[in-house]
């Protein structure tokens, strides 16, 4: 059997550890959509991995879990992740009265 090998370019580097790959932007928005539908209570990271609808790498979660708190979308506690991010109004309305093109 043949041994995986990744470009430098492929390779995210980090103080603790080594990412292999980025996550793909489908997974990041399903963890997103996850997130937001069920964003009355905190879950932890066992319990999301297993509600997501497809099976996701423990490593990979994190790294999306992490940009969606750099980006102001969730908050991390001892209880586990919630999404707090709400869509500002101004936005809401100038893209209702828009035409899709």
């Amino acid at each position: 059997m043949r041994k995986l090998e990744f470009n430098k370019s492929e390779l995210i580097e980090r103080k603790d550890h080594i990412i292999l790959r980025y996550p793909n932007l489908n997974t990041v928005l399903m963890v997103e959509d996850f997130l937001k539908k069920h964003s009355d209570l905190p879950i932890s990271l066992a319990e999301l991995k297993r509600k997501l609808p497809k099976q996701i790498m423990h490593q990979t979660l994190k790294v999306i879990l992490e940009y969606l708190w750099k980006s102001g979308k969730i908050i991390y506690g001892p209880k586990g992740v919630q999404w707090i991010y709400s869509e500002p109004e101004h936005l809401k309305k100038m893209l209702k009265n828009s035409i899709e093109v």
